[in-house]
């Protein structure tokens, strides 16, 4: 696998989702290899459990154009595949996630005449709801470079895949639809939920949580305008938000202008360990999106057992049923998002129905080891359709991945 992401380099999400997928992967017994950026201090190669890791630098060439940085880190990712092939052989299957690995992928494909597939965890157009600046026109012609050359397309829910359809008029059998997923038993922790708690809220409080990036399209400023009318109907509330973002110090200062600072908890960057526990105390999740091609939080607070309270957008809309696993609200509408979290808080046996639910779906549909064998079915008819042509020069799996984050390059550029 090739990605700009992989622990302990994590910018967004798709850190997170390389290193579950790879060692899912691993686990059935397939050979992945990651080559990765380099992070600081971190070690140039290892074996991460059964998967090896190869962590490159992309070329020392100032730029402060990041169009022109990421094509410098794809030579440096091109040339440790060469070497790599040269060491152990040609691989199956090359996997490029989203633009930013578009370049090599399309290399190595062509170089060594290996299938390749791709996944787009999200779009520049839906990312800006629409094409503006240069820029992002650059980016979108990259991503459908991408796939069309790819063999087939991975999107992680319908809503992505209609929007891959529409906007880069991929054929509909090119797509695949494999969500993204979630270890629960990570959230099987024994701690002291009382004292743990007690570092967030007062015990006569209820927690509404978010966790994720400070960025227009999350729609956290939307929970901050909310904020007042929950409070007024729901005294005993407390709002803790984790993460930050370029939108971090204007929440602050809206929360100081509402006079609802003492309701308020901004913990910045929070670790996987922390975030989990507060999910396992929280009486409310709640991520009011704009755009959300999947929704992994959602996920990861259904498995901690915590009700959801998700917009009716994207991949969120697609993972949670009304009243049945979680909450949805009218996407933008602060009434809406405020009726909902208030329901949530008020009536108990909903909240005990919607939790139990949501923890039975992850378990049923979206841990990864359910998305690797999906994974895996998909590999296997690329394989089998490339023994029929050119391509099929292939042994057991060997896997290079390109992943990279989905985050809104403007934030990253930025």
């Amino acid at each position: 696998m090739l990605s700009w992401e992989y622990p302990p380099k994590s910018v967004g999400g798709l850190s997170n989702h390389v290193y579950n997928l790879a060692q899912s992967l691993s686990n059935m017994n397939h050979e992945v290899h990651v080559i990765t950026c380099r992070e600081n201090s971190s070690i140039v190669e290892e074996q991460d459990g059964k998967v090896f890791v190869y962590r490159v630098l992309p070329y020392n060439i100032h730029t402060e154009d990041f169009s022109k940085w990421v094509m410098h880190l794809n030579f440096s990712m091109i040339e440790e595949a060469i070497r790599l092939i040269n060491k152990i052989g040609k691989f199956d299957i090359i996997h490029a996630h989203d633009w930013l690995s578009a370049y090599s992928a399309k290399a190595i494909k062509g170089a060594f005449n290996i299938p390749m597939v791709c996944t787009i965890h999200a779009t520049e157009y839906g990312r800006n709801s629409g094409i503006r600046t240069e820029m992002q026109k650059y980016i979108s012609s990259a991503e459908w470079m991408l796939t069309y050359e790819a063999w087939k397309v991975i999107a992680c829910s319908n809503y992505m895949k209609n929007e891959i359809k529409e906007i880069f008029n991929v054929p509909e059998e090119k797509i695949w639809i494999i969500p993204n997923g979630v270890n629960p038993e990570i959230f099987n922790i024994e701690f002291d939920h009382h004292e743990f708690r007690r570092n967030y809220a007062y015990d006569e409080e209820k927690i509404i949580f978010y966790v994720g990036r400070h960025v227009y399209e999350k729609g956290i400023h939307l929970l901050v305008e909310a904020a007042p009318e929950i409070l007024r109907n729901y005294s005993n509330a407390k709002f803790v938000i984790a993460g930050k973002g370029n939108m971090t110090e204007e929440l602050k200062n809206r929360v100081r202008a509402l006079n609802i600072d003492h309701k308020f908890l901004f913990t910045g960057y929070m670790d996987d360990e922390t975030r989990n526990k507060l999910y396992k105390v929280s009486d409310a999740a709640v991520f009011p999106s704009l755009y959300e091609p999947f929704g992994i939080v959602a996920l990861e607070a259904m498995a901690a057992e915590c009700p959801v309270v998700v917009s009716d957008t994207g991949g969120l809309g697609e993972i949670v049923t009304h009243k049945l696993n979680g909450m949805k609200i009218i996407p933008g509408a602060i009434d809406s998002l405020k009726d909902n979290i208030v329901e949530i808080l008020k009536n108990e046996e909903l909240s005990r129905l919607v939790k139990e639910n949501g923890t039975k779906d992850v378990y049923e549909k979206y841990t990864w080891d359910k998305v690797a064998e999906q994974t895996n079915k998909m590999y296997e008819m690329v394989k089998e359709e490339a023994l029929r042509t050119e391509w099929g020069n292939c042994n057991n799996y060997a896997c290079i991945t390109t992943e990279f984050d989905g985050l809104a390059i403007s934030d990253i550029y930025r």
